[in-house]
């Protein structure tokens, strides 16, 4: 086969070393692409059960350099014969499968390996962890591929009426660079000691034992018997001692290989699941915990949707920046073989909906809902013919991830600042504004997606 020799760019990188690993395995060798951190290719042949001719081995190597450019490894093509540990990349949990390669007869398998600096952990979907006896707490992660859609004040409404159900509610702040969650719920001097950077930066060096990092909510009223409980990002720190929290923030995302919690999304996990036993030890065991995520394509989004939330709520406004950021995420997953492990617990959610004479919100929410449809299909599967056994929902699946949960835009909530407004949470307008959202994120959160 022949490559196009003209500069190549990223974008154009990938499907040339993708038609180069086909070429290899064609060969009946195992092969496994990979990426270097700078996005150049090699390829890994698994020479080891059949030896590869020199002059094939030499024919993929020169059409890689010239069809690659700078995008080709130093050293581009390798042998599995050659490497002391060759398993340690063929088999690493890191490998993927290349999607839309089917080996056929005579042909070895194909697989990719990313090498990345951030981000990685878009790639990696797991179902948190059951404590033990079986026990685990739901996790819901709100999450917006953009900032300013509403995530903290919705975050702030959903975890009170939950506690108000009777439930105890842990609301855990993981927008670290830009708290939200924290600031809104409990005033400033009833904050916890220490907040979730302290316990990242702590348990780094082994030093988090008996960090104070919850408290409960003091700027809402709970009926009932429920609780709601919150970790901020950032705690009250220690009488007359400097706070310094960006120099914290600064150390975070450092993977620490001395220690047995090493990179930074079991650091995350670990510090969510310190939060949980904080008000265990208080209280009792959280029947729910709300993630208030990062937004944007960050390592912390990329987390809380990916390994610690059972459901994601992904909140936007129906705007071109909303879809290309959703957009880009979904074909991201899908092109690491992680679109049918995250599709069903993400649910859409359509914030600020406006309802005028100009625009009625049924107008507003089906077109939305149309756009929703047509970005998260590439999460769902093509289905051929009559074929019905795959995951495909129409446009007009209510219960479909694209399927829009309202929240109506209210001017009075422009601007409001919560520790003053007393009781605003109450008032008839927020009511209306967030009924449908209460009902329908409730009954996914307590009975599952």
């Amino acid at each position: 086969m022949t490559y196009p020799t003209d500069s190549v760019r990223f974008d154009q990188a990938r499907p040339i070393a993708e038609a180069a690993a086909r070429d290899a395995a064609a060969s009946g060798a195992d092969v496994l692409l990979v990426r270097d951190i700078l996005g150049r290719f090699s390829l890994l042949v698994d020479d080891r059960v059949n030896a590869i001719d020199t002059g094939e081995a030499e024919g993929w190597r020169e059409r890689l350099t010239t069809a690659l450019g700078r995008y080709a490894a130093a050293r581009p093509v390798l042998f599995a014969s050659d490497l002391f540990q060759p398993d340690s990349l063929f088999a690493s949990p890191r490998v993927r499968p290349l999607i839309g390669y089917s080996p056929g007869p005579g042909q070895g398998r194909v697989q990719l390996l990313e090498n990345t600096v951030v981000g990685e952990d878009w790639a990696k979907v797991s179902t948190p962890v059951a404590e033990s006896g079986g026990v685990r707490t739901a996790r819901t992660a709100v999450y917006g591929v953009k900032g300013g859609v509403g995530r903290s004040t919705a975050t702030f409404i959903l975890a009170k009426h939950l506690a108000d159900l009777g439930h105890c509610v842990l609301v855990a702040d993981l927008d670290l660079e830009s708290p939200g969650s924290g600031p809104l719920l409990v005033a400033e001097d009833q904050l916890p000691q220490y907040g979730i950077v302290d316990q990242l930066v702590e348990s780094a060096l082994g030093n988090d034992e008996g960090l104070d990092l919850v408290a409960q909510a003091t700027h809402v009223q709970v009926n009932g018997n429920g609780e709601l409980w919150v970790a901020p990002a950032r705690g009250r720190g220690v009488p007359g001692t400097e706070y310094a929290y960006v120099e914290k923030l600064n150390r975070v995302y450092a993977d620490v290989p001395s220690h047995d919690v090493s990179d930074f999304a079991d650091r995350l996990e670990a510090a969510v699941s310190a939060c949980e036993e904080a008000v265990a030890r208080a209280s009792r065991r959280p029947d729910v915990v709300i993630i208030d995520s990062r937004a944007g394509i960050h390592d912390i989004a990329a987390v809380a949707l990916s390994r610690l939330c059972d459901l994601a709520l992904l909140f936007g406004s129906d705007n071109r920046q909303t879809w290309e950021g959703y957009s880009d995420l979904f074909t991201a997953w899908r092109s690491s073989g992680q679109a049918p492990a995250i599709r069903e617990k993400l649910r859409m959610v359509a914030s600020m909906v406006p309802d005028s004479t100009d625009r009625p919100k049924e107008e507003y929410l089906e077109t939305f809902r149309d756009h929703a449809w047509a970005c998260f299909s590439v999460l769902y599967d093509d289905l051929a013919g009559d074929d019905s056994t795959g995951f495909n929902p129409s446009p007009e699946d209510e219960s479909a991830p694209h399927a829009p949960i309202p929240i109506l835009f209210t001017l009075e909530l422009v601007g409001l600042d919560a520790s003053t407004a007393t009781g605003w949470n109450t008032r008839s307008f927020v009511r209306t504004a967030y009924d449908s959202f209460l009902e329908t994120t409730t009954r996914l959160m307590i009975e599952g997606p």
